[in-house]
């Protein structure tokens, strides 16, 4: 059985990208799926100046070896102004001075969504092209747009699209 983690780049407590992460998590089969909250993991904005003084946060060393027991990654990834979350982006570059190789033989899935027609494509773009200088392999993404057209979460999650479901299961079959 393969160990999968599964987290979104947001820390939004009411991350519409969570819902996504949640939802394909529950409909992956046949693996380990472990989904965290990268707000537990929250550290201060990365700089040389504070590494010098205090070291690397403890909290992410700790997210590095969670990352590291996996063999794959299942990623959500807001976008903002057309680029991933701050948050997200601090995460990596932490994450990258504790182990430059820290994505190491990771595959990695990629999922987005957006309230808009664009489903956070470009953040889903640019996370999927940087993620390989850190040894990940990006094996799918997804990009939902108009979240709150295509989704109830009255009961849940389900889709008012029917073909979004089908899509979305497409890309989870690579893993």
């Amino acid at each position: 059985m393969t160990k999968i983690i599964a987290f979104t780049g947001s820390n939004h407590s009411k991350s519409i990208n969570q819902h996504l992460l949640k939802h394909a998590a529950n409909l992956i089969e046949n693996h380990e799926v472990e989904v965290l909250d990268l707000r537990d993991y929250e550290s201060p904005m990365f700089s040389l100046d504070l590494e010098a003084a205090e070291g690397q946060p403890e909290i992410l060393k700790e997210l590095e070896a969670k990352i590291s027991e996996s063999s794959i990654l299942l990623i959500a990834v807001p976008e903002y102004n057309g680029f991933m979350p701050s948050f997200f982006k601090n995460t990596i570059d932490w994450l990258s001075r504790i182990n430059r190789a820290f994505l190491k033989d990771k595959k990695i899935v990629l999922l987005s969504t957006s309230p808009g027609g664009y489903g956070g494509k470009q953040s889903l773009e640019h996370t999927a092209s940087i993620l390989p200088r850190f040894g990940g392999e990006v094996i799918g993404t997804y990009s939902l747009a108009s979240f709150h057209e295509k989704v109830n979460l009255e009961n849940g999650f389900t889709f008012t699209d029917v073909e979004e479901e089908k899509i979305l299961n497409e890309v989870l079959n690579n893993i």
